[in-house]
Order: structure tokens, then C-alpha cells, then sequence
């Protein structure tokens, strides 16, 4: 590897799990050692590559890997996120009392071009238009699945130059396969500008498994009545990074444990009646902390 390049790393999978592990793995032995703009004073050097992810079959098990820091029912939250739940935890731009999100992948995905600004105490939507582009996916792949123009984007270049943490999601693109049998299948390619690969990346790619099962191929089937499943996932992080204050912890709980535990020790099988349970299961407590959060924010 030249010394002025970053690494460019690759790994196909069969199952979503096993293309995490690899992964973790592939940044680890071939990643460059990077600061970034968020090390505190003391952080060792993040381990960083721009990195391409192939899961053949994205709804198969193993799906879950152990080795990530949150549970179950974090997973449930984040896909419920995915699809709208949080959505009115975004802020006024112009109130700087105001301490919400500064944007939802969801949000902008269904109402792109759109923000909220605090007007005489009131918070109105702004914006010259408003796009829900996954109605537009939903509709062109319905109409046109060999098309290569079902796609979504996140990045708003009015606003997001300015934020703090911008959006990590860039865009999304679909295109459908139709095999002998006449069932149809949902590629998809994602591509992330910043990817956190130990605290974030296998929550977001999950996440995405599903919102693309729930709402793209559901939504597709609904208007067509074909049966539509999943097809491979590529996943691109242009900055596929393990932060250099977690190293440890992934050493601890991942690397280390490779050569002494079974890999199917390292997973579960989310179809698994108890994996389920939990996950389904978690709507309602989820949904109990979101009504919670909402209203301690009202009473502060």
C-alpha cells in the first residue's frame, strides 16, 4: 500500500453477519491509521479504509452478530427510526436553544428539500419543495424494474455544509432481477459518506435490511402483486473507520476471540424464536421511550 493512498478494501458474503465479521477483520489487518476531526486530546489514531460490502443474501441467517455494542432491542429502535418514528425530533435551524436532530435519514428520504425555522414562536416547514422519494422508488421500480434511476439521496447542500455531523447515508439505488420462476428480486446499493464500523455500521446495515424488506419490496409487491425478495446488498463507505478509542474494545470482544471461538458462537440466527421475541416484542418499550423523551423535552 502506498503511504499516500488510502486502502480500498473489499469483502463478499454470503450472509449479513459473516460480511460484518469480514468486515471488521479486513479493516483491522488492512486499514491506515488516521486522526480525525473528532479525537479528544490523548485518542490514538483511528484505523480507516474506504471499504465495499457484498451480503448475497441479506435476509438469510446468521444475521445477527453478537459483536456489536447494543442489544437487540436497540436494533428494533433503529429500524423503527428508519421508518419515521423519531421524524419530529429534528430541530429549527434558526433556534439555537433548540438541541433535536439536526435531520432523520428518514425524514429525508420521504421529505427532501424540506426544513423546519422558528417563525414568531412557531415552527414552520421551509423549503422550495418537498420530494418523498421512496413513493417515487416505490413507484418507478412498480412500473419499470429494470430501471436505473431509483434512487434516493440525502445530502442537502444548503444545509448540511453547516451541520455539525451531517448525514453519514448519501444515497440509495435500486434495480430489480426477475429469475425463471417470476419472482423478483431487490438489489440495492447504498453508499455511506462516514461509516462508524464497530459502534454503527452493523445496526445501520441491519436496519436497512429491513426497511428495504418492509417498505421497497413490500410497498413494490403491494402495487404489482409479484412476490419480491431480497437480492444482494452493497454496502460503500468512502470512510469505513474503527475510532481509535474503541480499538481495544473491538480487540477485546472480536479480534481477539477469532482463533478460540466457534464463528457460530459469534452470531444468532435472527429467525430464532427467541431472537424474534425480543425483537418484536421491543415495539412497545420503544415506543414508551420515544412518548417519554417527548415529553420531558416539553417540560423543559
Amino acid at each position: 500500500m502506498s503511504e499516500h493512498n488510502i486502502p480500498v478494501l473489499s469483502v463478499t458474503e454470503e450472509t449479513l453477519a459473516r460480511a460484518y465479521e469480514s468486515a471488521l477483520v479486513a479493516l483491522y489487518r488492512g486499514g491506515l491509521r488516521i486522526k480525525t476531526q473528532y479525537d479528544r486530546a490523548g485518542d490514538p489514531p483511528s484505523l480507516d479504509a474506504t471499504m465495499d460490502i457484498t451480503v448475497l443474501s441479506p435476509d438469510a441467517d446468521p444475521m445477527i452478530h453478537r459483536a456489536f455494542p447494543a442489544g437487540i432491542e436497540d436494533l428494533k429502535e433503529y429500524v423503527m427510526e428508519l421508518e419515521g418514528a423519531k421524524d419530529h425530533w429534528v430541530k429549527n435551524v434558526n433556534d439555537p436553544s433548540d438541541t433535536r436532530w439536526e435531520y432523520t435519514y428518514h425524514g429525508r428520504l420521504v421529505g427532501y428539500g424540506v426544513w423546519s425555522e422558528l417563525k414568531g414562536g412557531t415552527s414552520e416547514e421551509c423549503g422550495e419543495f418537498k420530494v418523498d422519494q421512496i413513493a417515487y422508488i416505490i413507484d418507478k421500480l412498480s412500473s419499470q424494474p429494470f430501471t436505473r434511476q431509483a434512487q434516493a439521496v440525502t445530502w442537502m447542500p444548503n444545509l448540511d455544509p453547516l451541520c455539525y455531523d451531517p448525514p453519514c447515508l448519501q444515497s440509495l439505488w435500486y434495480r430489480i432481477i426477475e429469475d425463471e420462476g417470476g419472482v423478483w428480486w431487490l438489489n440495492c446499493n447504498i453508499r455511506f459518506r462516514s461509516n462508524d464500523a464497530w459502534k454503527a455500521s452493523f445496526m445501520n446495515m441491519f436496519g436497512f435490511v429491513q426497511f428495504n424488506r418492509e417498505i421497497v419490496a413490500a410497498g413494490v409487491a403491494a402495487q404489482t402483486g409479484r412476490t419480491v425478495r431480497l437480492g444482494r446488498l452493497n454496502w460503500h463507505a468512502d470512510s469505513y473507520h474503527i475510532y481509535g478509542k474503541d480499538i481495544a474494545a473491538a480487540e477485546q470482544m472480536l479480534f481477539s476471540r477469532l482463533d478460540t471461538m466457534k464463528f457460530e458462537e459469534r452470531v444468532y440466527n435472527f429467525n430464532d424464536e427467541f431472537i424474534r421475541e425480543m425483537y418484536d416484542g421491543a415495539e412497545a418499550a420503544v415506543r414508551e421511550k420515544i412518548r417519554a423523551m417527548d415529553e420531558e423535552r416539553s417540560q423543559s
